[in-house]
């Protein structure tokens, strides 16, 4: 094991790594891997142990700055690596992870995020301040954030629960699920997918929900004030509540009120159905349970 302290140090690893460095707060996390898997853990120690594992021919360059820690997968005589990288950094570290073919796992970090593959599953447990995470073939799965998220993919599922902040949510051909939410905003979208929500309404807060091939369902707790827009072009309406319809066509789009409307919620399927219900609905059960 090599123990570095002095910042402003590089070093490129082998095959196998075991790789431990002294930091400072201040200091940030970057970890980049064009194929394999790259896992980052916390502990209350200041203190980063990256350990990995590559190709016959590759290496794990670890550079530290005087701002940022470097962990990069390369190849002996240049150009990217493929490696599986597993990091333990002290919580407080903000991280970011970036990949190609390359899965990523972020758990029980209290820190800034950002983490970003092509081809790859995205998980995180954990996060505070800004949690931004991107996937095109692989799926976003993501608790415990205490801040404004963004999680997207484009060909499979985004999956958020117990978050208190702002909440994007985007993929294409993917459904997106959200439970547990505390939010004075969310905005999620698919093209081919189902969307359901359970969280709060809270007074003066937006939350818009789009779906063009796929059913909505939203958990409006009791005694939610919201001003409610529904357009739907060949899905049905369904609600829980009481419901009086305004607009020039009530099969299609029309608005009401819940309580004092103060919160603003817009709910758009061309093809799907929409259900407004109330918390703990058998309408709220995921495919196949």
């Amino acid at each position: 094991m090599l123990l570095l302290t002095n910042l402003l140090l590089a070093t490129a690893i082998g095959p196998i790594a075991d790789t431990t460095l002294t930091v400072r707060k201040g200091q940030r996390l970057e970890v980049s891997s064009h194929a394999g898997s790259i896992t980052i853990r916390t502990w209350n120690r200041d203190v980063v142990k990256v350990e990995g594992e590559t190709g016959r021919r590759g290496e794990i360059e670890v550079d530290a700055g005087a701002t940022t820690i470097s962990v990069e997968a390369s190849r002996r005589h240049g150009g990217p690596g493929d490696a599986d990288i597993v990091i333990t950094m002290p919580v407080w570290m903000a991280v970011e992870a970036d990949g190609v073919e390359t899965d990523i796992t972020i758990e029980g970090c209290r820190c800034a995020i950002t983490a970003e593959t092509v081809n790859g599953d995205i998980t995180v447990r954990g996060g505070e301040g800004s949690v931004d995470l991107q996937t095109v073939e692989g799926s976003v799965t993501v608790s415990d954030v205490n801040g404004r998220l963004s999680a997207e993919s484009v060909n499979d599922d985004v999956t958020v629960s117990q978050v208190n902040g702002e909440v994007s949510a985007e993929t294409v051909n993917g459904d997106i699920i959200l439970d547990a939410i505390t939010s004075p905003g969310v905005d999620a979208s698919t093209v081919n997918g189902d969307i359901r929500y359970v969280g709060t309404i809270q007074s003066g807060g937006h939350y818009d929900f789009s779906t063009h091939q796929g059913d909505l369902t939203i958990a409006i707790p009791e005694n939610t004030g919201a001003s409610i827009t529904v357009n739907t072009f060949d899905g049905s309406f369904e609600s829980d509540f009481p419901v009086t319809m305004s607009g020039r066509n009530q099969r299609k789009k029309f608005s009401f009120t819940l309580g004092n409307g103060s919160a603003r919620m817009t709910l758009e399927s061309f093809g799907g159905d929409i259900r407004i219900v109330r918390p703990g609905s058998r309408a709220l059960k995921s495919k196949g349970e």
